[in-house]
């Protein structure tokens, strides 16, 4: 059986104080070695953490992600540089909306702004940080401004286009006019200012000037008010002509102005700018972790001289602890030897302290066998001298048959005298009587022997003997050794059909006798009533319940009856053990012990048992 250390149910002595300083100062130096554990512990944390700032300030920029930053930044300038001659070239050659789709110049700047941003996050760069993001916000509003500067150039170029056909076009519907439209000279005139209209246009188209602006409008209103009037054919031309013009006014300024915001918004200077920050901030880093690169070499160094002095240290250190650990195993090796003996012999002590409390009640069960015995050894011895009488009476008769000439008269005299005692023992039942005095004092030694033989097993220091066991068997033998002590009381017996268990036999049974006697030691009056019951629990466990109707037990000390050298038995009535082993040995075979208990009613204590022992369990355990 194991003793739990620490358990709080076992109170701590208090030791006596001392004038010595030896506790005083072993106090302070566990104090000390207290503290150090936890101060080293931060001295190696901040040793660490400043290896790992040194090791991470020493790591220089990554020249092959720089190498790519900058090579994105320099294809990004190149492309914005190429978008301006095309809107430039376009712009003096006229030919804006002949130039190349925006989508197919620049689908290379969103991939570029992308990984641009991915590499940014490769490095720790504020310069990145700061001006990236303004970046991709100007190519993203330059992108706009050429899409817009396109469509409208796009416009402008589809309304010259119709332009060119309106020319001939209103040549035609002039002469188609000529023989039904009777005032010739207008058709004249409107011929004349178409032509002169288109020209305007054209100049306009090329250098949109404020001047050129206010001609085309001027000949726009002229040709308006010529062809009022005219045949239907003639006005839908002229009127197509006027819608051409007009568009041509409406788009080619929003053309101009887009050019103008488009000069301004190019991402060339932002990206030198951006370029060269980048590259001093790199070259910054590079100078910095130069410095703390020599930094962590020469605090590397200092590290691995304090590591070798340190494990130079810890060798020592675990020789010694190495001694130390063998000679405190040896010593608790040894404790615990003597506290399994102490342990067995605290057991064995409860128990002739049960024993001791049994010897009166024992000695008077053993007394009424044993006035069996002599009463019957007795009687019987009362009978010897007739039998002995008889035995001689027949010897004699049997030598006078044996001789060769018998006296007549003797031979009478001894036959009659063997005949009346033989009548005597017939007539009294002397025999039968002997016979039945014999079988109670027989009786009589089974009692004594069973007696002898459940104290014998309940007081052997043995423990040892782990095997299968009926509980049922158990309680029988104790209500036998608890006989004294219940001869007033009435005893319940309800047990039923259970299996055999595997257990020490010897520690159930001290189990079962201490409660049996705590029960009847409870029950003040002499009309009490013990029960004991038997059933099965579940498939894996039997149950013991030992209810009686005395006192009951308060509820302010239910929670300490199992706590050792507790009771509230008088001086020399109790140890205030056999509780506390009782449930120790029901722990250690598996199994739960519980009380239920009402003041003035009674108490159930309950004793719940595997049918085999835990595997984990240790085998000294149950021995």
């Amino acid at each position: 059986m194991r003793i739990l250390e620490n358990d709080p149910r076992i109170p701590v002595p208090a030791m006596p104080p001392t004038s010595s300083p030896q506790p005083q100062n072993m106090a302070k130096a566990g104090n000390l070695h207290n503290l150090r554990l936890p101060l080293i512990a931060v001295i190696a944390v901040l040793l660490v953490a400043l290896l790992g700032f040194l090791y991470l300030k020493s790591q220089g920029v990554d020249y092959r992600v720089q190498g790519d930053i900058l090579d994105y930044l320099r294809e990004l300038k190149e492309i914005d540089g190429r978008g301006d001659l095309d809107v430039l070239r376009a712009r003096v050659e006229g030919t804006s909306g002949k130039m190349r789709p925006i989508g197919e110049r620049n689908a290379r700047i969103p991939e570029l702004l992308r990984r641009l941003q991915q590499s940014s996050g490769l490095v720790s760069s504020p310069t990145l940080n700061r001006n990236l993001p303004a970046l991709v916000e100007a190519f993203e509003r330059k992108t706009e401004l050429l899409n817009r500067y396109q469509a409208a150039g796009d416009t402008v170029t589809e309304a010259l286009g119709r332009m060119v056909t309106f020319d001939s076009e209103i040549a035609g519907l002039v002469r188609g006019a000529w023989e039904s439209y009777p005032q010739r000279d207008r058709l004249v005139a409107i011929e004349s200012t178409a032509a002169l209209l288109f020209a305007h246009v054209m100049r306009y188209a090329a250098d949109p000037t404020d001047a050129q602006r206010q001609n085309v409008e001027v000949f726009a209103a002229d040709l308006r008010k010529a062809g009022s009037g005219t045949p239907a054919a003639l006005r839908e031309g002229l009127a197509r002509m006027d819608n051409t013009v007009q568009q041509i006014l409406g788009a080619k300024p929003v053309e101009n102005d887009l050019f103008g915001k488009i000069t301004i918004a190019s991402a060339g200077p932002r990206i030198d700018s951006l370029t060269n920050a980048f590259t001093a901030e790199t070259a910054n880093i590079q100078t910095d972790s130069e410095r703390y690169r020599i930094y962590l070499i020469a605090y590397a160094g200092a590290l691995l001289i304090l590591i070798g002095y340190l494990l130079s240290r810890l060798a020592v250190s675990y020789r010694l602890l190495e001694s130390r650990v063998e000679e405190r195993t040896r010593e608790l090796s040894d404790a615990l030897r003597q506290l399994k003996e102490s342990e067995s012999q605290l057991i064995q002590t409860e128990k002739m302290s049960s024993l001791g409390q049994m010897v009166a009640g024992v000695a008077h069960e053993i007394n009424t066998p044993l006035a069996y015995v002599k009463n019957s050894l007795s009687a019987v011895a009362g009978q010897l001298p007739e039998v002995k009488k008889l035995i001689v009476e027949t010897n004699k008769l049997l030598r006078l048959m044996e001789d060769n000439s018998p006296d007549p008269e003797r031979l009478r005299v001894k036959y009659t005298a063997v005949r009346d005692l033989i009548h005597y023992f017939a007539g009294e039942q002397a025999l039968a009587e002997m016979g039945k005095l014999a079988q109670d004092g027989l009786y009589g030694i089974e009692q004594i022997s069973e007696i002898v033989v459940n104290l014998k097993n309940f007081s052997r220091l043995d423990r040892s003997k782990v095997s299968s066991f009926n509980l049922n068997e158990g309680l029988e033998s104790a209500l036998i050794l608890a006989k004294h002590e219940l001869k007033h009381l009435t005893v319940k017996k309800n047990l039923g059909e259970i299996p055999a268990i595997t257990c020490s036999p010897s520690q159930l049974n001290q189990v079962f006798l201490n409660l049996i006697n705590n029960a009847a030691q409870a029950i003040e009056t002499g009309s009490g009533e013990i029960t004991l019951s038997t059933r099965i629990e579940d498939p894996e466990h039997v149950a013991v319940e030992i209810a009686d109707n005395g006192k009951g037990i308060p509820p302010e000390i239910i929670s300490k009856i199992f706590d050792p050298f507790f009771t509230t038995k008088g001086v020399g009535k109790g140890t205030g053990l056999g509780l506390s082993i009782s449930y120790k040995i029901i722990e250690q075979h598996g199994g739960r012990i519980s009380v239920d208990s009402t003041p003035g009613q009674g108490t159930r204590f309950t004793i719940v048992l595997p049918l085999t022992p835990l595997e984990t369990a240790d085998p000294d355990d149950l021995t």
